[in-house]
């Protein structure tokens, strides 16, 4: 999967969560994935927790937050999902 590819995983929807980046248009902040594993969690203990995740999905939260930092643009570039 390319990183385009990755990216398009995290969508923002201003119903959900104030507009944060989410995965997939699941209630699930990219910030909650970045924060499990900077507190020692393991991709395989996230997985476990969330079954309806997939490994694809904690790559995207990863270089999103790369991405954010390194100062590029990224959520000019996160599709909105449409609301209900």
């Amino acid at each position: 999967m390319d990183e385009q590819q990755l990216l398009d995983r995290i969508v923002v929807n201003p119903q959900i969560y104030g507009g944060k980046p989410i995965i997939r248009g699941m209630r699930i902040a990219v910030e909650h994935i970045i924060g499990m594993l900077a507190a020692g969690d393991t991709p395989e203990t996230i997985l476990k927790e969330y079954p309806f995740l997939e490994r694809d999905d904690i790559q995207a939260c990863l270089l999103f937050a790369h991405r954010s930092l390194s100062g590029e643009h990224v959520h000019d570039r996160i599709p909105l999902t449409k609301s209900a």
